[in-house]
């Protein structure tokens, strides 16, 4: 009975593991972005647990000195294929929620991470970084699973959120000194060491406002000239656009109209809370603000809870509406560029469902 022939297949693997990283970057990406749909479904939140836990449970086999090195090649594509499907999922959820122009250094370490997990898995073989990413990955999950389940979001939560990441965390370091104790002992200044900093970074990014405000997210927005209701459906009228001036965000205001801020913010069903549209506009480099007018949204509806604030007096140039949380997350934003017209532009009615 001939053996499998483990070393050939380590051999290849170490010659080709760049390419073979990058293929399943690729792949794993397109997957998550296709299959996962709404944040608070059991279905996503119970891979994502599957996958912290099947990490877990690598991390403390390829540190314990029973472990051959055969098995070792196992847990550690293992280990590879579980941070890699927790980043690329929480990478897509945490981007459906972001504005890429506020929040994009937390998505950027999300992104980093995510790539260095799939084309450099030598760099991360000691322990301390394989609890790093296990910690990065943890709190992240956290981040968005505790006002799930506390069904509510802020400052408070999160801090909750830190507390519970860290509570766990700490539950299985205790464990894993027990299981691999010696690699533990060689690596434990390191490893305190980056869950410290990982922790202190995230509260950084949160309290200035860098991350996302997840679990909501824009599904829809826009500045339209006027709004009404039929039915369940809500009507906008927007200016006809020629092929050659699709894209363009200038808008045609005649003084004295007022403009709508129209948004479809999702939040889970169990989460109602307030919001702003943060009314803008650039002078002198600076965006100052004009107006800030508070609303409500209730959550549970798949594509949004749709919304909107009025404004009438504007001065030329380039304005934004900022949609916010009460304490400053940017959940989308909405760009446009005021012309002074001394009659009104030809306009089209859109449906909003």
């Amino acid at each position: 009975m001939t053996t499998f022939p483990v070393k050939q297949l380590i051999h290849y693997y170490e010659q080709y593991e760049r390419k073979i990283g990058v293929a399943s970057l690729a792949a794993g990406f397109i997957v998550d972005a296709l299959t996962l749909q709404r944040i608070d479904a059991l279905r996503e939140n119970l891979w994502l647990l599957a996958n912290l836990i099947l990490a877990a449970v690598c991390i403390v086999a390829i540190n314990r000195r029973e472990t051959s090195e055969s098995k070792h090649f196992w847990f550690e594509n293992l280990l590879q294929f579980s941070f890699g499907a927790l980043l690329g999922s929480i990478f897509i959820f945490y981007f459906r929620s972001a504005t890429v122009s506020a929040a994009w250094p937390f998505l950027l370490l999300l992104f980093l991470a995510l790539v260095g997990n799939e084309l450099y898995q030598k760099r991360y073989k000691k322990l301390a970084f394989q609890l790093s990413f296990l910690y990065f990955s943890l709190f992240s999950f956290c981040i968005f699973l505790v006002p799930l389940l506390i069904r509510r979001i802020g400052p408070e939560i999160f801090l909750l959120s830190g507390i519970v990441s860290i509570f766990l965390i700490w539950i299985y370091i205790t464990l894993l000194k027990n299981l691999a104790r010696e690699k533990f002992l060689e690596e434990r200044t390191g490893i305190r060491s980056f869950i410290i900093a990982i922790f202190i970074g995230i509260n950084v990014l949160y309290f200035t406002n860098l991350i996302p405000p997840i679990p909501l997210s824009m599904k829809d927005a826009g500045v339209y000239h006027s709004i009404s209701r039929l039915g369940a459906d809500y009507l906008v009228t927007e200016e006809e656009r020629h092929f050659w001036e699709l894209g363009s965000d200038t808008i045609h205001w005649i003084p004295g109209e007022k403009l709508i801020a129209y948004t479809a913010i999702f939040s889970p069903g169990s989460i109602d809370t307030d919001i702003v549209h943060e009314w803008q506009y650039k002078s002198g480099g600076e965006w100052i603000t004009a107006t800030t007018i508070p609303l409500h949204l209730s959550g549970g509806r798949s594509g949004g809870f749709r919304t909107y604030s009025g404004k009438e007096n504007f001065s030329e140039g380039k304005w934004r509406v900022d949609v916010k949380t009460p304490h400053g997350q940017v959940i989308g934003r909405v760009k446009f560029e005021i012309e002074i017209s001394p009659k009104a532009p030809e306009l089209v009615t859109v449906v909003k469902k």
